[in-house]
C-alpha cells in the first residue's frame, strides 16, 4: 500500500506545477508539469473524488490546464481546425455512451468450488458512463494544451531538450536499480508497483523507478535517445555534447533489457541522426499506418504469426515463448471482442475471457490495442488511433503543399517518437499523458504551418549568411540547418 508520502506528493503536485509556471516560460512549465509527473509521482496511489479518479496521470494532466485557464486566465482552444480530427475527438469522448448503454446486463457465473456462489460482474450504468466520459476528457487535456502552446519550432525544441535532460536525470535512479534491484519506489513510497519477477531479465535487473513497469522505463529512454539524436543535428548547440548524450542514453536503453525498445532505438536513432526531416516524417507516417492497420490484419487472420514467432526464436527462446503466449491470449480476446465489435464490452473486466464457473480470468491483456478493442470496440479503437495518426498525415500533407522551411525539423523528430509509441502499443499498454502531449504538439505545428512562415524562415536563413555567399548552393545550406 502507498505510504503517506505518496498521497502527500500527489496532493502537492498542482502547487509544484504552479511554482514552475511562476518561474519558467509557459511552454517549459507545461512540459515539465506533465513529464515530471510521469517520472516522479507514485503509481497506483489514487484519490477517489466524485465522478473522477485522480492518479498520477490525471493529476499531471489536469494541473497545467487548470493553471492556464484559472490562474493565467488564458483561453485554451478546444477545437482543432481539421474536421476529421474534430470528429475523432468527439467520437473518442462520446463513444463510451453507447458502450454503457449496450452493456447494462450483469455477467453471471455458475458457481465456484463446492457450489459456492460467485458474485456477478456488474453491468454498466449512468455513473460508469459519466466516469468514463470525464476520464476521456482528462486524457485529452495534454493533447489540447500542446496543440495550442507547443506548436512552434521553439516549443518543439524545448520539448526535445526536456526529454534529453529528463533522460540524464532518470538515468541515475535507473542505474541504481540496475545494479542493486528495483527498490526505489519501495524506499520512497513504501510499496512495489508490479511483479518483481518481471523486473528480472538476462541474469540481472531492469529498472522501474516510479513508472508502472520496466517496459515504460525502456520506452521512455528510447524517447530520450531519439530526442538527443535530433538535437545533435542542431547547429545552434554544441553537437558533441548531444552526440555524447545520445551514446550515453543508448547505453542506458540497452541496460533496460527491453528488446522492443532496443529495436526501436537501433532502427530509428540512425534515421534521426543521418536523414532529413522529410525522410523522418515519411518513416513516422509509415510506422503510424502500419500500427493502425495491424489490428485489422490481425482480426482478419492475415498475419504470419508462426513466422514471427520463429524469427523471435532466432533471437531468444524466452522472447519467442513470451510472444507466442501473447498471440494465444490475443486469439481468445479477439473472439471475445468480436461478440460486441462496435462499441465493446466496457469496463469492470467484462472484455476478459473468464471461467464460466468461477469467473476467474483465463486471459492476460498486454497490448493497448486489444484492451481498447475489447472495451470500446472498433469505434473506440479507430477514434483513439486517429488522434495520433491523422496529425502525422496532416503534417506530411502540409509539408508537401507548402514551400521548404514551413515545417520545423523538430516536428519530424517528435513525430518519430509518436509513431514509435503507436507501434509499441501493439505489444504493450504504454500510452501516457506525455504521448498525448507529443501528439498534440505535432497537430498544432501542422495547423500553424503556412507559406508566410516558410518565407520568413528562408529570409532569416539568408540574413545569417555572409553577403558574398548569398544565392550560392541554397539546397546544401538548407540541409545543414536543422
Amino acid at each position: 500500500m502507498p505510504n503517506s508520502l505518496a498521497y502527500l506528493i500527489l496532493a502537492l503536485w498542482p502547487l509544484i506545477c504552479l511554482v514552475m509556471f511562476r518561474r519558467m516560460p509557459r511552454e517549459r512549465a507545461i512540459i515539465w508539469s506533465i513529464l515530471g509527473g510521469y517520472m516522479f509521482l507514485p503509481p497506483i496511489a489514487v484519490f477517489d473524488v466524485p465522478l473522477l479518479t485522480l492518479d498520477k496521470f490525471a493529476i499531471a494532466s489536469i494541473a497545467p490546464w487548470f493553471i492556464c485557464v484559472f490562474v493565467l486566465k488564458e483561453e485554451v482552444n478546444l477545437w482543432p481546425r481539421s474536421t476529421l480530427i474534430r470528429l475523432a475527438m468527439v467520437v473518442f469522448v462520446l463513444s463510451v455512451v453507447p458502450t454503457a448503454m449496450f452493456n447494462g446486463d450483469p455477467l453471471f457465473f455458475s458457481g465456484g468450488a463446492f457450489g459456492q456462489p460467485v458474485p456477478p460482474i456488474p453491468g454498466l450504468g449512468v455513473k460508469d458512463m459519466i466516469l468514463t466520459v470525464a476520464a476521456r476528457i482528462v486524457v485529452l487535456l495534454p493533447y489540447l494544451l500542446a496543440r495550442q502552446y507547443l506548436a512552434n519550432a521553439k516549443a518543439l525544441r524545448e520539448l526535445l531538450i526536456a526529454l534529453a535532460i529528463a533522460g540524464v536525470v532518470y538515468s541515475i535512479p535507473a542505474l541504481i536499480e540496475i545494479r542493486f534491484s528495483p527498490q526505489i519506489n519501495v524506499w520512497v513510497y513504501g510499496f512495489f508497483q508490479h511483479s518483481f519477477d518481471q523486473m528480472m531479465r538476462a541474469g540481472g535487473f531492469r529498472p522501474i523507478v516510479f513508472m508502472p513497469h520496466g517496459l515504460w522505463v525502456a520506452l521512455f529512454f528510447f524517447s530520450t535517445v531519439l530526442a538527443a539524436a535530433a538535437l545533435s543535428r542542431d547547429s545552434r548547440n554544441a553537437r558533441g555534447v548531444f552526440r555524447a548524450l545520445t551514446a550515453y542514453l543508448a547505453v542506458i536503453l540497452v541496460l533496460c533489457k527491453s528488446y522492443a525498445a532496443i529495436i526501436y532505438g537501433l532502427l530509428l536513432t540512425p534515421i534521426a541522426l543521418l536523414t532529413s526531416a522529410k525522410t523522418q516524417l515519411r518513416v513516422a507516417i509509415i510506422l503510424a499506418i502500419v500500427a493502425s492497420s495491424y489490428p485489422m490484419l490481425r482480426n482478419a487472420s492475415l498475419l504470419p504469426l508462426d513466422a514471427i514467432v520463429s524469427q523471435a526464436a532466432a533471437i531468444s527462446a524466452d522472447r519467442a515463448r513470451s510472444l507466442e503466449f501473447r498471440f494465444d491470449n490475443e486469439e481468445m480476446l479477439i473472439a471475445r471482442a468480436q461478440e460486441k465489435p462496435g462499441f465493446g464490452w466496457g469496463s469492470w473486466g467484462r472484455n476478459l475471457v473468464r471461467d464460466r464457473a468461477t469467473g476467474e480470468s483465463i486471459t492476460v491483456t498486454d497490448s493497448r490495442w486489444i484492451i481498447l478493442f475489447g472495451t470500446n470496440g472498433w469505434v473506440g479503437y479507430v477514434a483513439e488511433t486517429s488522434l495520433f495518426a491523422l496529425p502525422l498525415i496532416l503534417l506530411g500533407w502540409r509539408r508537401r503543399t507548402l514551400p521548404d522551411g514551413a515545417m520545423s525539423p523538430y516536428a519530424s523528430a517528435v513525430g518519430l517518437i509518436v509513431a514509435a509509441t503507436m507501434v509499441d502499443l501493439l505489444v504493450n499498454d504504454t500510452l501516457v499523458p506525455f504521448t498525448w502531449l507529443c501528439g498534440g504538439a505535432v497537430l498544432g505545428h501542422a495547423e500553424q504551418m503556412s507559406p508566410q512562415k516558410a518565407e520568413s524562415s528562408q529570409q532569416s536563413l539568408a540574413s545569417r549568411e555572409p553577403a558574398g555567399n548569398r544565392g550560392r548552393r541554397p539546397q546544401k545550406r538548407r540541409r545543414t540547418i536543422l
